[in-house]
């Protein structure tokens, strides 16, 4: 490990080490140059302890360290700063980050930093840490908080060239066309944008081509509206179909009922394995759409979600989020009836989370929203569902990850899930948590097992889903068989 100094330290904790910090590489790029060569970006996991974070952080004896503040990462981040403080209470601290832009005043990491960037700190950072490395030749206090307006985005220095060789190698690099969002929807802290805003296509791409050329070959567009605008859209899909080779993926965000011919087209151009289409549905219930302030035309997302499994070679992973504003459950589930019917690869069953400064707040009394108040702030009852079926929609969604969405099982669900998807597998892994009282460290192995005395055990299998016991066998060995285990699964062994 590297002991070279810096006088300031870009730092965050990241959910795993295959993810590289955009925000960090904006920072660092738009900083003063005098400043950026006394700098150095220094990234941990959550994995790792507070105090061997701290240990890494000081032997780079910084004047100045910012963190970069997350749902994900805020627990961790305030431990860290915490030690920091009562180890090294000269060291300046600044946060920011969307986890600390709105409502931080009643936040424990707020009150231990000493301060703020709200909002988009791309060039605030770097006048701040001017102010501070000068702060004995300012007669004007530092402000604890900076509320920064963002820049013009053709001011803005981009941070692809921060990439390291490494990040290239092992990491997903994160890039972005745009910048912001113009829909509303209240959930999400992107309902709080005015608009989208287009960094410049011809800049853009000449960057693309600089990690093209060094090696990148996964890139994940943070924009959250990718087919906005038609135009842009194909300009940077045929950009890569240009480079097109069998190492490339491209991983996007779009609108689900937007998808114009020309778009169809060009996607229909890429082979299997290199595009990923996250579509974010998460409700068809109209009334919750409209309750929310979100704008989906239904039949044109079902359409398009239909034509992309059907006609295209791109991995469909779609959400659906639980118990929004006016949602209950029978409505939750007739919505994952119909996406499970369109065979979208993944489907991901968010539950309803408040992020701080988000407009969905405004619907706690008359639905009687309750939700935790540490992170990941997810909801723990409303009007329409209690708080025990919340309990059972985590456990569903995590068991849905680890079954359906592992594509491990496609067989067997077939005819399992053909009928009333959501219900059969709701009763299902209720039934797996109460024989075998694991979500977590289940292995595959493990798992046919679990499904077989699911369904064989409880003579489910021909009152309810309509499918032989020996079917279910077939279809089993099928698919454990393609999973790539060795040997004979354990509930074959005991068949007689």
């Amino acid at each position: 490990m590297s002991t070279a100094q810096s006088d300031i330290l870009l730092c965050t904790i990241n959910a795993s080490y295959i993810h590289a910090s955009f925000g960090l590489r904006y920072l660092y790029a738009n900083m003063p140059d005098e400043l950026r060569q006394k700098s150095a970006i220094i990234e941990f996991t959550t994995h790792l302890r507070p105090a061997d974070i701290v240990e890494k952080i000081l032997l780079k004896n910084p004047s100045i360290i910012s963190f970069g503040v997350y749902i994900w990462n805020t627990v961790h981040s305030t431990e860290v700063i915490q030690l920091l403080k009562i180890i090294a209470p000269d060291i300046k601290i600044i946060i920011g980050g969307p986890e600390v832009s709105y409502e931080y005043t009643q936040q424990k990491i707020y009150k231990l930093a000493d301060h703020l960037i709200t909002g988009a700190g791309d060039t605030a950072f770097g006048q701040l840490c001017h102010l501070l490395l000068n702060e004995q030749n300012n007669t004007l206090e530092i402000p604890k908080v900076f509320e920064h307006q963002e820049p013009p985005l053709s001011e803005l220095k981009l941070p692809y060239q921060y990439y390291t060789e490494e990040d290239i190698k092992n990491r997903v690099i994160y890039v972005e066309a745009s910048r912001g969002c113009p829909f509303k929807c209240e959930f999400c802290l992107s309902a709080l944008d005015k608009t989208s805003l287009p960094f410049d296509i011809d800049v853009f791409l000449s960057e693309m081509d600089k990690l093209y050329q060094r090696g990148a070959r996964n890139f994940k567009f943070v924009d959250r509206t990718f087919n906005l605008k038609t135009e842009t859209s194909l300009k940077i899909l045929n950009f890569f179909l240009d480079r097109l080779d069998d190492r490339l993926f491209l991983h996007f965000e779009i609108i689900p009922d937007r998808l114009p011919e020309p778009l169809k087209a060009t996607i229909q151009k890429f082979p299997p394995g290199c595009l990923q289409f996250e579509i974010g549905v998460q409700t068809f219930n109209q009334k919750v759409q409209n309750l929310i302030s979100r704008k989906q035309d239904n039949d044109r997302t079902m359409a398009n979600l239909k034509w992309l499994r059907n006609q295209s070679n791109a991995h469909i992973h779609a959400d659906l989020i639980f118990a929004l504003p006016g949602e209950d459950i029978k409505s939750f589930a007739r919505g994952f009836d119909t996406l499970y019917k369109l065979r979208p690869h993944d489907i991901q069953v968010g539950i309803l989370k408040r992020l701080r400064g988000t407009p969905i707040i405004r619907h706690t009394d008359l639905y009687q929203l309750k939700f935790d108040t540490t992170a990941p702030y997810s909801i723990l009852s409303s009007s329409l569902v209690d708080f025990l079926t919340v309990q059972k929609m985590v456990r569903f969604a995590r068991y849905w990850e680890l079954i359906a969405n592992s594509g491990k099982f496609q067989h067997s669900l077939e005819a399992f899930l053909e009928k009333h998807s959501f219900y059969r597998f709701y009763a299902f892994s209720d039934w797996l948590y109460h024989y075998s009282g694991k979500t977590h460290q289940i292995s595959l192995r493990k798992l046919f097992d679990y499904l077989y005395y699911g369904l064989i055990q409880n003579e489910r299998y021909d009152r309810d889903y309509n499918i032989t016991k020996q079917d279910v066998i077939e279809r089993l060995l099928m698919d454990y068989q393609n999973s790539g285990l060795k040997g004979l699964p354990e509930f074959y062994k005991h068949l007689s």
